[in-house]
Order: C-alpha cells, then sequence, then structure tokens
C-alpha cells in the first residue's frame, strides 16, 4: 500500500515522520521524501497490507497536513529506481531531483537538508520552515 502526498513544508513533513515513528502499523513503513522548488513529495509505502480502518486513519492524517499527489513519469522512475535497489545519489543524478530521505523514516535528514539548504542560501524560504 502507498500513499504519495504534497507536503507544503519541512514542518509538516517531519510531522509526517513523527506520525509513522510513533504507529505500531507503520514501524516497518518506509518513507520517500523528495523536496522540490514549491514544496514536499512524500511517499510512505507499507510492505503488508493494512486494515481498512488502518488505511482509513492514514490517509485522513495525510489529507490533514498534504494533498494526495499523483506523481508524473519522472518521479515515478525516481520511486522505482530506489525501491528496486538502486543508490539514492545515482537516482538524484539521473534524474535531478533532490532525494532528502529513503527507507526507514527519520527526522535527521530533513533536519540536515534544511540546514544545509538554509545556510547555502543565506534565508529560509517558505517551504523550509
Amino acid at each position: 500500500m502507498d500513499f504519495v502526498y504534497f507536503i507544503a513544508n519541512a514542518s509538516l513533513s517531519l510531522r509526517i515522520i513523527e506520525y509513522l515513528r510513533a504507529m505500531e502499523h507503520s514501524k516497518a513503513a518506509s518513507i520517500t521524501v523528495v523536496h522540490q522548488i514549491d514544496g514536499w513529495i512524500v511517499k510512505v509505502r507499507y510492505p503488508n497490507p493494512l486494515t481498512p480502518k488502518q488505511i482509513e486513519d492514514c490517509r485522513a492524517f495525510l489529507n490533514e497536513l498534504g494533498i494526495p499527489y499523483e506523481p508524473d513519469m519522472r518521479l515515478q522512475m525516481v520511486f522505482w529506481s530506489l525501491e528496486t535497489g538502486q543508490s539514492p545519489v545515482e537516482v538524484m543524478r539521473r534524474y535531478q531531483v533532490a532525494i532528502v530521505s529513503h527507507g526507514i523514516p527519520d527526522t535527521k535528514d530533513i533536519e540536515a537538508f534544511r540546514q544545509q539548504f538554509t545556510r547555502g542560501l543565506g534565508y529560509c524560504p517558505e517551504t523550509l520552515a
């Protein structure tokens, strides 16, 4: 079961990761976070089937923080490449995307990306707030 959402800023992306880490059925979930100029794309993949209640709860939470997103072909290829075990660095080079995190959800990846990006710009864009 996959959920793909457009998220407006880093803080909301962090909340999604915290939610996944807190939910027992989400411990095995894999998350891919891609930063784009206008926001974040977050893909949550559950390796095991979820109950209808778990699906409903997860979808309700994600709908509060973002908008369901239908990835274009390039982003579909990014997700597919990562799922087949290709290196995130290799995938970033090939498809020219910023993969912030892939695999076990970890807020440190997003925090580090946000700090590096802001330091390089000298200010904090709205999407990194």
